[in-house]
């Protein structure tokens, strides 16, 4: 279901806005995580591109993505690494919350995907950083990282093996977690050697999850 609206006109700059999400159908089961998708159609749009503060009209914010600015595959970027490395860190944490949403709805599928198709290759693409580093990039960890076991430690080796259990919601909880000590772990040693700022997302992100599990889960972790 989609809802077009006309918007304030004293804003000329504004022309309509399209709104949709699970919240605008009455179909879909109701739930705390629910949510408006919204979408404004601009005739300036190079006004809101300059500067985000028109965004604190929504309220606060514990996160934000803007994909059209991330430079995961960049062409010509100063300085490109510091971008692809907070850009991972954006990505794995962001799509974290989208394991949380389904982990509460106890939708395995959707789940599971989330986890094993974005979160993970995340960490595995942190993970080859660092290797990268540890081995001066003179090397390649293979197609879907299938080396990269070779270049790692045990401990690391096997704290990774053990986030592909996912027959269970149960199970991926415990996945979940270890995924973000993986993760906090390395990009926080890539950012060091590398002189980067390990950005903030970690610490909302997390605290976001705990509370979702102490109110969601009967599994003790």
């Amino acid at each position: 279901m989609e809802l077009i609206l006309s918007f304030a006109k004293k804003d000329k700059r504004i022309r309509v806005m399209g709104m949709e999400g699970s919240r605008t159908n009455a179909n879909v089961p109701k739930d705390e995580f629910q949510d408006y998708d919204v979408t404004y159609a601009v005739t300036d749009i190079e006004s809101f591109k300059k500067e985000d503060k028109w965004l604190e009209y929504f309220g606060e914010r514990i996160f934000m993505q803007k994909p059209e600015a991330m430079s995961l595959f960049p062409h010509e970027l100063g300085n490109w690494f510091s971008y692809l490395y907070d850009d991972c860190c954006n990505e794995f944490w962001w799509v974290s919350t989208y394991v949380v949403k389904g982990l509460c709805r106890r939708e395995i599928l959707f789940t599971a995907d989330h986890l094993n198709q974005i979160v993970r290759r995340e960490l595995l693409r942190m993970i080859s950083w660092k290797v990268g580093i540890e081995t001066g990039f003179s090397l390649s960890v293979g197609k879907n990282y299938k080396y990269i076991n070779k270049y790692i430690n045990e401990d690391l080796w096997n704290r990774l093996l053990s986030t592909y259990r996912m027959d269970s919601c149960e199970n991926i909880w415990e996945s979940l977690f270890i995924c973000y000590e993986l993760f906090r772990t390395v990009s926080k040693e890539v950012s060091e050697v590398l002189d980067f700022v390990y950005p903030d997302y970690d610490k909302n992100i997390t605290r976001y999850t705990e509370n979702m599990y102490k109110k969601f889960s009967t599994y003790s972790y």
